[in-house]
């Protein structure tokens, strides 16, 4: 598969020859958040301050446009940088690094006062992308020089001779022991280099044909798109080598980044969405994500929202956070539907609910998207999975709710207490109570009945084969005399409906 590169720029995408967009109706429709922006955007990264940078490598553009990520609007105007703008990052002192492809350089922002500190640090023949290590050290692929220059973010200043990688390197990231990890578009592998020594520790790591961006997870591995066959490849950052099976995404996969969550987001430029993996089992989640035209560049936000560029349709998706399920309750109710649920979780706002596979009624989310409530749909009997999903995801609850047969009534028969008060004496062998199934009409056994008086449980028994339970209670018994009897209640089940009953005192 072709990557349509742009003439005399290997590697560099032509907004004029990329693949079509999909057609077809999204298997959801959302409604996200759109941003417009400069033409062409390409790169995005998220500053400390919550800001989001996104390069416009438009030749009408050539600047950065400014994201506050916490209204989701554009802050002043487009910063101006270097020619035809890709890969941006943004090191811990604040200041963001643009790799400017035609001009061969990179500019440095200042995140604070969205100026330009630095107009331009000479680097590479067409520098695409840029990552920061935590020794504060930034590292520009440069594509057509099949090398990466190292850039101390404090002087901001070139260290030391260009280090050689693959054939026309492109992404690059940095896991937490300090490798850096570089996707080689032409030699269709990585390149390792340890970055505290700026020296190659593993030229070569095949991966699928064309792996363009790399993005590290919580757990340590690297996440690499694979553009040709449409898969994203694992690799360990402990061993540097790869972990199981590619993994199957949308139509050529360009940007990822992670969450700290775990969830990968994966760019699909030729299906115009974002394909969801759960890093823990390297399993993809949910259904893809409509987004714009030519999705390219993605980044995750502190708030959670992840933030993908457009190529074509020159503007910014937003995607909300991914959503949680903790809780549902209650967890069972009749076959026939209709019982009334609360769940709980997070990043629930515009929730649906399915549970079995059958759509929930009546839904409601309170405004802190931490709580919903709905009506249960009608299912078949047993276990049935809970999922709600949200513009930003989905979470499921798997066997989280059981359906049984629809319910039968009970009664209840408590016997009265006893009191022989002549002679001068009481005596209170024993309190009991028989359940009964009205709809059988036999006795049921096996449940638990309460036995109380006023606010004072006298305890718990179960009933037998004939459906009486017996409490031998002797201790109390002026208890029950003060509140004039007893309560025995039975608290139901998922086939059978509560029910209760009083127990009067009777003095023989």
């Amino acid at each position: 598969m072709s990557t349509n590169f742009q003439p005399g720029l290997p590697g560099l995408l032509s907004a004029t020859a990329l693949p079509a967009a999909r057609t077809a109706a999204p298997i959801r429709l959302l409604t996200l958040t759109t941003i417009p922006v400069g033409t062409n955007p390409l790169g995005v990264a998220v500053a400390p301050n919550g800001n989001a940078y996104v390069t416009n490598a438009g030749s009408g553009s050539n600047d950065v446009t400014v994201i506050n990520t916490a209204t989701d609007t554009v802050v002043g105007a487009p910063i101006p940088v270097g020619t035809r703008p890709f890969g941006v990052a943004v090191a811990p002192n604040g200041k963001a690094y643009v790799a400017n492809s035609l001009s061969n350089d990179v500019t440095v922002i200042d995140t604070v006062t969205n100026t330009v500190l630095v107009p331009s640090i000479s680097v590479g023949v067409t520098p695409v992308w840029v990552a920061v290590a935590s020794n504060g050290n930034a590292y520009v692929t440069n594509q057509t020089s099949n090398d990466v220059t190292v850039i101390n973010t404090t002087t901001d200043t070139v260290v030391g001779a260009p280090i050689p990688v693959g054939s026309a390197p492109f992404g690059v990231a940095v896991a937490p022991n300090g490798n850096a990890y570089v996707t080689n578009l032409g030699s269709d592998d990585v390149t390792v280099i340890d970055t505290a020594t700026n020296t190659v520790l593993v030229p070569s790591i095949p991966i699928g044909i064309n792996p363009y961006s790399v993005a590290i997870a919580p757990n340590g591995n690297a996440y690499v798109s694979a553009f040709g066959p449409n898969t994203v490849t694992v690799i360990s950052t402990v061993t540097n080598t790869v972990v199981g099976l590619p993994i199957p995404v949308g139509t050529n996969p360009t940007g990822v980044a992670v969450a700290p969550n775990g969830k990968a987001y994966v760019d699909n430029l030729g299906t115009n969405d974002v394909t969801v993996i759960d890093t823990t089992t390297n399993t993809v989640v949910c259904t893809p994500i409509p987004v714009g035209g030519n999705p390219f560049g993605v980044a995750v936000a502190p708030n959670g929202k992840i933030y993908v560029t457009n190529t074509t349709s020159n503007d910014v998706s937003v995607i909300p956070p991914f959503p949680t399920l903790t809780t549902i309750t209650p967890n069972q109710g009749p076959t026939t539907g209709g019982t009334p649920v609360t769940l709980t979780g997070t990043n629930l706002t515009g929730a649906t609910v399915t549970i079995g596979g059958n759509p929930a009624t009546g839904i409601s989310v309170n405004p802190a998207g931490t709580q919903i409530t709905a009506t249960t749909p009608p299912g078949a009997p047993g276990p049935a999975t809970v999922t709600v999903t949200t513009d930003g995801g989905c979470a499921s609850l798997v066997n989280g709710f059981t359906y049984a047969s629809p319910s039968h009534a009970t009664s209840l028969t408590a016997t009265p207490a006893l009191a022989k008060l002549f002679p001068p004496h009481v005596y209170f062998p024993f309190l009991t109570a028989t359940l009964k199934d009205l709809v059988t009409g036999l006795p049921v056994p096996g449940q638990t009945i309460t036995f109380k008086t006023g606010t004072h449980v006298l305890g718990t028994a179960t009933t037998n084969a004939q459906g009486t339970a017996k409490l031998d209670e002797t201790l109390t018994f002026p208890l029950i005399l003060a509140n004039g009897g007893y309560d025995a209640t039975f608290a139901g089940t998922g086939t059978l409906l509560p029910s209760s009953a009083h127990g009067e005192v009777l003095t023989p």
